[in-house]
């Protein structure tokens, strides 16, 4: 296994690179759902990054809420 020859380290920074990359995209998510951006930082817990994207994919968002012109 790949993973195996690489070493703890390198296993903790692909996660960290990960994470940073989930936090970013929660980072410009979560304005756009009506949400304070500073939620993206539990993301860094991928349990947690988990349960966020699916209370956000079930909010609703600023965009439903606008009356359409009668």
């Amino acid at each position: 296994m790949m993973l195996s020859n690489m070493g703890l380290p390198a296993i903790w920074l692909i996660y960290a690179m990960v994470m940073g990359i989930t936090v970013v995209a929660f980072w410009k998510l979560l304005p756009r759902a009506g949400v304070s951006r500073y939620w993206a930082v539990v993301a860094f817990a991928w349990p947690l990054s988990i349960l966020l994207f699916w209370v956000v994919a079930f909010l609703p968002w600023p965009e439903d809420q606008k009356e359409t012109p009668a």
